[in-house]
């Protein structure tokens, strides 16, 4: 029961828990879309390139980081046992495109020493990372 000299108090309503819920659900999209993006190929510094073209699909990449490690498809490998490994990715009369992503610093004589090998694999179409300029 109200007392007739005490004032009325205004309804009130608190957002600040509301505004709570819609950051941390925001938080939660942002973070995970970060985790959507796939990439196939360790990090390295790719070459520029004017006309480079964007494949649709990167089942087997391999990585030569500036250091001149080997590797494929995020493991690390051996120039001998490339080969072997790709063939081994390779369902049978199927055509992969195989990702080279050498970093700008690695010599010439190893990529074209990688690029050999994929070539004599049956099935593998051999394709260069580049970035745009």
């Amino acid at each position: 029961m109200r007392l007739p000299d005490e004032p009325e108090m205004p309804s009130q309503i608190n957002i600040v828990p509301m505004i709570d819920v819609i950051f941390a659900i925001l938080t939660f999209f942002i973070i995970s879309t970060l985790y959507l993006t796939r990439s196939q190929g360790l990090p390295v510094n790719l070459p520029k390139a004017g006309t480079a073209q964007s494949q649709n699909s990167t089942p087997i990449a391999i990585t030569i980081d500036e250091k001149g490690n080997l590797a494929l498809n995020r493991k690390s490998t051996k120039l001998e046992a490339l080969e072997s490994q790709i063939e081994a990715l390779i369902p049978s009369g199927k055509e992969v495109v195989v990702i080279l992503n050498a970093d700008e610093q690695v010599n010439h004589g190893q990529v074209i020493a990688v690029m050999d090998r994929v070539r004599r694999v049956e099935g593998a179409k051999l394709a260069i990372a580049t970035k745009q300029p």
